[in-house]
């Protein structure tokens, strides 16, 4: 789980999505955290995913204005999708299954929209390499 300051319980209670039961998570709470995981352990199984990692990141996205990516020191959850986007491309893998909880409208969807065109893009074209 990605998230800078919830933990997998706060992630369960507040966002009411789905997780997967009786797993066990791993919890990372920056974009470094994140890259070295998934050098040190591979690609997950499941990851589920938040946006803001940082206190520059928080109040940007959330009335549907633009999120300025370019001015964040610290990088976002995108930035991790990004990392294992390009982690997959480079290992031939498909994309693990996936939620998103941030609470941040435009950051969420913006990792989505990356995600599914992504996975559009293996299913055409990485398959084939």
């Amino acid at each position: 789980m990605l998230d800078d300051i919830r933990s997998m319980d706060d992630v369960r209670k507040y966002t009411k999505l789905p997780i997967i039961p009786n797993e066990q998570w791993t919890v990372v709470r920056s974009y470094s955290e994140f890259v070295n995981i998934i050098n040190k352990l591979g690609l997950p199984k499941f990851v589920s995913l938040d946006h803001d990692l940082g206190l520059s990141h928080y109040g940007h996205g959330l009335n549907g204005d633009d999120i300025p990516y370019d001015s964040y020191t610290e990088k976002t959850g995108y930035d991790c999708v990004k990392t294992l986007v390009e982690y997959c491309i480079h290992n031939k893998l498909k994309f693990p299954d996936y939620q998103v909880h941030s609470m941040n409208p435009v950051g969420k969807m913006n990792i989505i929209s990356l995600i599914e065109n992504f996975k559009k893009y293996y299913f055409t074209n990485i398959q084939n390499l």
